[in-house]
């Protein structure tokens, strides 16, 4: 069943194996934000300050929009990881091809909702005037073109499952060079502006789903796909939205408390918008860095759950820790120090730089706090459990900054961008210390067991 490209996670020293799935992901991440990176300076720089506001005003609706299809995806992950390690050939394959059909149906949806209600969401979010409308073409692009990125986040999800993270990332380094060379040619040479930098992600974007998919045809193991076997089976499905749906949910909360924080930044005007965006660009590079160790984090867990190796389990959480506290140190620490070069690279304004320079101050020095609660949330759904940390995750993260932007934020003495930053480090903190609770709780009711998919 295992081949060469798989990585068996149940047996051998755990931090050796930890690193090697985790590396590629991280690196997969980088590259995939590299996408949103070269949209954003391309366009910053070539297409002015209001494109700029408007390409990466988008991202946290977006996510909000994504994040419960990107949710099935991580359930596919937890389902295939199981089985993997449990050995269940036959369960496995069927994950494949239900997976697969999921992401397409998945993407039919999510391309009506995004094309019909993007300006209508983007002006209840007050974007600026000089901003909704390129706002509002970048997203339709996006979302008209939103089928390739499903199917590679499930695709790759797959491959992760059995521990091949090594092709998921050269697909992306393939994409990642399309997507440069496209962006230049649209927004230089034919001046298209964000409509140019959305064409250029889509089409990039199909490069890596045809990749992935092209892999999992060609591989002669469980995960192998045949396009004539693609069918819904419903007890994987079930497995697969249990595990999937409070993931997405999480995410999709998560954005919405993010809506919600960018449409305060919006009330400051455009320069904060664009200072925002940027910074925003340059922490996603330092939480992509410490959800690869995240993502290791759920598929250990989930395949030792299959092999049924529990003490495995509860090591391999105290080693995930500290790898990604490690990781927050270092890259969220260079990322604050280095703030105005970075910045100085998505614009030229003294202003713009100014403006997010305080903002990659506040996160960046404190986004360790965001991985290990991140970390520990994957291990509590890795090991059967995907509710709790969604509804604890909920509540501390999304609730407390709610809560923070409804009070703190309204009195006028503190009604300033610092006190909007300030909201994320307050809450992951807070959720970090519940979720910790939580899994130490599970840990002694259920004896070291914890739970099953099936």
């Amino acid at each position: 069943m295992a081949k060469k490209t798989s990585l068996d996670m149940t047996q051998g020293a755990i931090f050796p194996k930890l690193l090697q799935f985790c590396i590629p992901v991280i690196l997969s991440g980088l590259l995939q934000l590299l996408f949103n990176a070269a949209d954003i300076i391309v366009v910053g720089r070539f297409a002015g300050d209001n494109c700029l506001a408007a390409v990466g005003s988008t991202t946290s609706l977006t996510h909000l929009l994504t994040n419960l299809f990107i949710g099935l995806s991580t359930g596919t992950n937890v389902v295939a990881s199981n089985y993997f390690g449990a050995r269940k050939s036959k369960e496995i394959n069927e994950t494949v091809h239900t997976a697969i059909l999921l992401s397409i149906y998945s993407s039919i949806v999510l391309t009506i909702i995004g094309v019909l209600f993007a300006k209508p969401i983007l002006m209840l979010m007050q974007s600026p005037e000089d901003v909704v409308d390129l706002a509002a073409v970048y997203l339709k692009i996006i979302f008209a073109g939103i089928a390739p990125t499903l199917i590679y986040n499930f695709g790759s999800a797959l491959l992760r499952a059995k521990g091949d993270t090594k092709r998921p990332l050269f697909y992306l380094f393939a994409s990642g060079i399309l997507n440069v060379v496209l962006n230049l040619i649209f927004v230089i040479v034919l001046h298209m502006a964000v409509s140019g930098v959305a064409l250029a992600t889509v089409i990039s974007q199909a490069l890596a789903a045809a990749l992935v998919i092209f892999a999992l045809v060609k591989d002669d193991d469980d995960f192998h796909l045949t396009w004539r076997r693609l069918k819904i089976q419903r007890h994987i499905m079930y497995n697969i939205m249990r595990m999937g749906i409070p993931a997405g949910l999480q995410g999709m909360i998560f954005s919405f408390s993010n809506v919600i924080i960018q449409s305060s930044i919006n009330g400051f005007g455009a320069v904060l918008v664009a200072g925002s965006s940027a910074a925003a660009n340059i922490e996603g590079f330092v939480w992509t860095s410490m959800n690869g160790v995240s993502q290791g984090a759920l598929t250990f867990c989930s395949q030792n759950l299959g092999a049924a190796k529990y003490d495995r389990i509860k090591k391999s959480v105290w080693v995930a820790l500290f790898f990604v506290t490690g990781v927050g140190l270092i890259m969220g620490g260079l990322a604050a120090f280095f703030a105005p070069q970075l910045l100085g690279i998505y614009t030229n304004s003294a202003e713009v730089i100014k403006a997010g320079q305080t903002r990659v101050w506040i996160i960046c020095y404190s986004y360790l706090l965001c991985g290990i609660m991140d970390v520990m949330a994957s291990c509590i759904r890795g090991v059967g459990y995907s509710m709790l940390p969604t509804a604890i995750t909920l509540a501390g993260a999304c609730g407390i900054r709610i809560l923070w932007l409804s009070t703190v934020f309204q009195m006028e003495r503190f009604h300033l961008p610092v006190t909007i930053f300030m909201s994320y480090p307050i809450s992951w903190s807070i959720t970090f210390v519940a979720l910790t609770i939580c899994y130490m709780t599970l840990l002694h009711h259920s004896k070291g067991k914890f739970g099953t998919l099936d």
